[in-house]
């Protein structure tokens, strides 16, 4: 019996609090202002935002597998022809076949992410760790160089790398890479560095660690988050790169794929645009492969950069 009167008080004891929790919920939804329509509503207008940020891809993807003729007479998203000899014929018809470009900005994109990843680490260890003459100068002024518009520079750079002779290499794309003159990433890099607590150099310092020690065994592991972000955002602006290999590149076979995709419009004759949309999709893709799978890592650095 005594069981019995328990269970039971236990029972109603839950409910009891079960509706505490609803009327609370309530109270809570109704301070805020909530309601289902409002919800709904707010759900709607986020799809149609999102719809209208990615119509242009979805058109594109559609519009290359369409004959050229049709490309621009219809502006819908719905197939009326098939035309998968887009992709063929755009794969073979420049002067080098597609892969030879793509493979191009590879060797670019790999050469400026371990050239960024190798010089702004270190820059960055040095301005968050060490102590020299001028530090807070000479990180003010590097973030200066942040305000400096590119075509401040572009005159001055292509004329020392011409005299070097470098135009016509991928020197003049790679090489600013390794001398850490992107002032983002080592600030990305600074903030980072300070939010690990210094008792970790400390401690190795007292083992006998120096520098070179403390920075390649504990502070580079930590800074995979930072890395990342810096990998993701170096693949992804120099893979977009147009004006710069614009400049040093004037050689067919050591085209990138936005040159490629440029030469694909003759000034002389009709646009292949059909060819032209499918290769940007075959151009779209590493992009985005590297997003998805580097997203986690992504947000993971930016989430906790400057964090304490």
């Amino acid at each position: 019996m005594t069981d019995t009167l328990t269970t039971r008080s236990i029972t109603t004891d839950s409910k009891n609090r079960s509706r505490e929790a609803k009327e609370a919920e309530r109270q809570y939804r109704r301070a805020r202002g909530w309601s289902p329509w409002k919800s709904v509503l707010k759900h709607i207008g986020l799809i149609l935002v999102g719809f209208i940020m990615l119509y242009p891809v979805i058109w594109l993807v559609v519009s290359s597998l369409r004959p050229t003729e049709e490309i621009f007479r219809n502006p819908g998203i719905v197939l009326d022809s098939f035309e998968v000899s887009n992709y063929s014929e755009g794969w073979n018809t420049l002067s080098e076949p597609f892969h030879v470009f793509l493979l191009n900005s590879v060797l670019i994109v790999l050469g400026c992410i371990v050239g960024n990843l190798v010089s702004c680490s270190m820059a960055a260890y040095a301005f968050a760790r060490l102590k020299f003459s001028g530090k807070r100068w000479w990180f003010a002024a590097m973030l200066m160089t942040l305000m400096l518009p590119i075509h401040v520079i572009i005159v001055p750079q292509y004329i020392m790398f011409s005299q070097l002779g470098f135009v016509n290499t991928y020197l003049p794309l790679i090489l600013p890479k390794i001398l850490a003159t992107d002032a983002f990433f080592v600030f990305l890099m600074v903030q980072f560095i300070r939010g690990i607590p210094k008792e970790l150099d400390e401690a190795a310092r007292i083992d006998g660690c120096g520098h070179p020690r403390i920075f390649g065994v504990i502070i580079l592991p930590l800074m995979v988050p930072a890395l990342a972000t810096t990998a993701i955002f170096t693949f992804i602006w120099t893979w977009n790169d147009f004006f710069s290999q614009l400049l040093y590149l004037t050689k067919p076979e050591m085209y990138t794929v936005p040159l490629a995709l440029r030469a694909f419009m003759d000034a002389q004759s009709s646009t292949s645009w059909g060819p032209m949309f499918a290769m940007s999709v075959v151009s779209l893709l590493p992009i985005f492969l590297v997003f998805l799978f580097g997203q986690r890592f992504l947000l993971k650095g930016i989430a906790t950069t400057g964090g304490k």
